[in-house]
C-alpha cells in the first residue's frame, strides 16, 4: 500500500520528535549517572525540607491565630492538609512512573514506583489519622462514610494494593507490570477525591484555596500552611530519592555478587 508523501513526512516528523524525548527519558537510566545526580540533589532537598517544615510548624502551632469557630483544633490543619496534598501528588508520581515503565520501558521507572508507594501510603495514612483527630471535635465522630474520606481511604487501599502486587510474583518484571496497570487504573480516583466536596453533599468542608486564586483563609494561617506543605513536599522527595538511591545500589551490588558467583563457579 502506497503512503502519501505528506503522511510519510508527518510520520517522520513524529518519529524525529519522539527520539529526543526517548533519549532524555533514558539519559539517567545508567545507574552510575543517576547515583551521581541524586547525590548532588539530596542535600538540596533535605536541608530546605527540615528548615521549611520546622518554621511552618512553629508558626502554625504557636504563632498563628486560632479559628473563630474551631478554636485550636484547627492547628491539625498544618499537618493534615500537606499530607492530603502529598497523598494525591505521590499517587500522580506513581502513575507517571508506571506510564514510563509500560510505554518507554524506562529501567528506573519500576524502581521509582516501588519506592514512591510506601512514602505515599504513609502520607495517606497520616492524612486519614489527622483527619480523624480533627473530625472528632468538629463532627462528634472519629469517622463518617463521607465522600471525601471514603475516596481517600480508597487511595490508601490502592497504595497498599500496589505495594503488595509488585511483590506477589516470583518474576519481578511481571509484578512490576501488574503494579503499573493497577496504578494507572487507580488514577480515576484522583478527580473523585478533588471534586467530591462539590459533587456530593458532604460533611467535609470545601477547598479553602482554589486554583483561581480565591481563598477563604486568613493570611496569618495561610503562610504557615504553605511553608508546611512546601517543607513536607521537599521532605517526601528527599525520602523517595534516598530510597531510590539505596535500591539502585542494592541492585548493582546484587548483580556484582551474582557475577562473582558465576566466575567462581
Amino acid at each position: 500500500m502506497d503512503i502519501s508523501p505528506a503522511l510519510a513526512d508527518q510520520t517522520s516528523a513524529s518519529q524525529a520528535t519522539a527520539r529526543p524525548l526517548r533519549k532524555n527519558l533514558h539519559r539517567f537510566a545508567n545507574p552510575g549517572r543517576f547515583l551521581r545526580l541524586a547525590a548532588r540533589v539530596q542535600p538540596w532537598l533535605t536541608g530546605p525540607a527540615l528548615a521549611l517544615t520546622l518554621v511552618g510548624l512553629f508558626w502554625g502551632l504557636f504563632v498563628s491565630p486560632a479559628d473563630y469557630q474551631q478554636g485550636d483544633a484547627v492547628r491539625i490543619m498544618y499537618i493534615h492538609v500537606p499530607c492530603a496534598w502529598l497523598a494525591t501528588a505521590g499517587y500522580t508520581g506513581l502513575a507517571v512512573a508506571s506510564l514510563m515503565s509500560l510505554v518507554w520501558r524506562h529501567p528506573l521507572a519500576d524502581m521509582a514506583a516501588a519506592e514512591i508507594g510506601p512514602v505515599g501510603a504513609a502520607a495517606t495514612a497520616l492524612c486519614l489519622a489527622t483527619g480523624s483527630l480533627w473530625g472528632k471535635p468538629m463532627w462528634g465522630a472519629w469517622w463518617v462514610w463521607d465522600a471525601r474520606l471514603t475516596s481517600v481511604l480508597v487511595l490508601f487501599f490502592l497504595y497498599c494494593g500496589h505495594i503488595m502486587l509488585i511483590r506477589a510474583f516470583d518474576d519481578a518484571e511481571r509484578g512490576a507490570r501488574a503494579g503499573a496497570i493497577l496504578a494507572l487504573v487507580g488514577v480515576v480516583n484522583l478527580p473523585i477525591i478533588h471534586f467530591s466536596v462539590q459533587w456530593w453533599n458532604t460533611l467535609h468542608q470545601g477547598n479553602s484555596i482554589g486554583l483561581t486564586g480565591s481563598k477563604t483563609m486568613d493570611g496569618r494561617m495561610l503562610w504557615p500552611l504553605f511553608l508546611c506543605a512546601l517543607g513536607l513536599t521537599f521532605g517526601s522527595s528527599a525520602i523517595v530519592t534516598a530510597r531510590l538511591r539505596a535500591a539502585v545500589m542494592e541492585r548493582r551490588l546484587r548483580g556484582f555478587l551474582v557475577a562473582q558467583a558465576e566466575v567462581s563457579a
